[in-house]
């Protein structure tokens, strides 16, 4: 290997695997993607790892650790062919943490590699590292409220450990529980301090944080913890709704942010002029730095609902910078609180025309459709491409849900949105789904919904048109 001859190591290696131990054997083949990772010739490996372990995926002993081996070295963008080798090597072996930690990261993906790491979970309710695992992919799809019960789990099992604490008080954040996010928050820091610092900076994951220095890891998370719970007490003072079509633009610098704070605490006292003078001042170095600033006063504009402007500076943003998808995404969302929908449709269409997999772009104009009750089947296969890309997000399972309630398919739709409302308790999905219990005759159960997302945002614009439109008094 050292002398890059990788083709005259394969029979060295199936001689040392037959001369192995036979309860080593697996661990020693489930290490070989690893090994040949080390030519520098990724593409290769593939191909390497079958030729040693041919023979030895037919022995019952090894069958499994051969099936993860190709899972490993085919990688997670190829799960077309990784995702069966794991399921076979779940179903040789359903206690095999490896099999279940490698489906977490297809999870995103592949609805069946979760059915995997769900089904291990079951079987291994304390096997701690698949499950924060499983919890970072969740968070990552938006599925928060999935995310959350999967560490209330870890939280009941194994109460000492401290970083759960911490993810769980920034869900609760994101879920609008400020008094659930100040408890995980608080509980979290007295772990820290109770907890020695290798335990305390512990992953579930060692290639996630390997080479981190635990000291800095706590240190971190004393930072975090109070940041957290101060979004929390802000949550609490004004909840504000993010909504299906929110912005996807990256986030601007941190001297950017901070002045873009300020400017929004004016935008809210009526002082636009000042707000916006004040983002525009902030120095620019780079072509991004002039880009998020253009981002960061539609920010601000929108946040305060000035449409019109931040159609103004999104057109100019635009301008400046030609087939940027996230700029073209921004400015369709304006132009459909304008009502352009010809518009809106024509942007959209033109983001996936530069990124055919830019999921919101598909979500944002089927559900566009299915609220102005225009091209509904054209709206469910446009939605149905958006979570073929985002499986499981919560966003566009409720768009799916909403679109086959407008289709009359209210069975359909009731399973959709419940999902939908147990992955993210959004007061917009909220609204969607108290309207189908509604009109299925569950007032008690309608009311209950619509009454837990009024307390989160009492000021949702969806949840408000709905109640009124459905003439019901909570």
């Amino acid at each position: 290997m050292a002398l890059n001859r990788a083709d005259e190591s394969i029979e060295p290696l199936r001689s040392l695997i037959q001369l192995t131990a036979e309860t080593e054997r697996p661990a020693l083949i489930q290490s070989l993607p690893g090994f040949f990772s080390r030519t520098g010739d990724r593409a290769r490996t593939p191909a390497l790892v079958e030729r040693v372990t041919q023979g030895w995926i037919d022995q019952p002993a090894t069958r499994s650790a051969a099936h993860r081996a190709g899972a490993r070295r085919l990688g997670v963008p190829d799960n077309a062919k990784a995702l069966p080798l794991l399921q076979q090597a779940h179903a040789d072996d359903p206690a095999n943490e490896s099999a279940a930690m490698l489906a977490a990261g297809l999870a995103a993906s592949s609805p069946a590699a979760e059915g995997i790491v769900t089904s291990y979970l079951r079987a291994r309710p304390e096997s701690h590292g698949v499950r924060l695992n499983y919890v970072r992919v969740l968070t990552n799809a938006q599925r928060y409220g999935d995310a959350t019960a999967q560490l209330q789990i870890v939280t009941q099992l194994a109460p000492d450990l401290a970083p759960p604490w911490l993810t769980l008080g920034a869900l609760q954040v994101e879920l609008r529980h400020p008094a659930e996010a100040t408890a995980a928050l608080k509980t979290y820091l007295q772990k820290l301090e109770a907890t020695p610092s290798d335990a305390a900076a512990a992953s579930a994951d060692d290639d996630e944080d390997e080479g981190s220095n635990p000291s800095d890891l706590r240190e971190q998370g004393r930072t975090q913890a109070p940041a957290a719970a101060g979004a929390s007490r802000r949550a609490a003072a004004r909840l504000q709704g993010r909504g299906r079509l929110a912005g996807q633009g990256r986030q601007p610098s941190s001297a950017l942010e901070v002045q873009t704070r300020r400017a929004a605490l004016l935008a809210r006292q009526g002082k636009l002029k000042e707000a916006r003078e004040l983002v525009r001042r902030v120095p620019e170095k780079t072509p991004a730095d002039a880009r998020a600033k253009l981002l960061a006063e539609a920010q601000v504009l929108r946040d305060v609902k000035a449409w019109k402007d931040a159609n103004a500076v999104l057109e100019q943003a635009n301008r400046q910078f030609p087939d940027d998808v996230d700029l073209l995404y921004e400015q369709s969302m304006m132009a459909e609180k304008l009502d352009r929908m010809d518009e809106m449709e024509r942007l959209l269409r033109k983001v996936i025309a530069l990124k055919p997999d830019h999921h919101h772009a598909y979500n944002a104009l089927g559900y566009s459709l299915a609220e102005r009750n225009q091209r509904l089947g054209e709206a469910r296969d446009l939605i149905k491409k958006a979570l073929d890309l985002s499986p499981g997000e919560p966003f566009i399972t409720d768009s799916l849900g909403w679109v086959e309630y407008r289709l009359g398919n209210r069975a359909e739709a009731l399973r959709l949105l419940q999902q939908a409302y147990r992955a993210r308790p959004d007061p917009e999905i909220a609204a969607h789904l108290g309207e189908v219990l509604w009109v299925l005759g569950q007032h008690d159960e309608a009311r209950r919904v619509w009454r837990e997302a009024k307390t989160r945002d009492s000021g949702n614009d969806v949840l408000r048109e709905t109640l009124a439109r459905l003439r019901v008094d909570l």
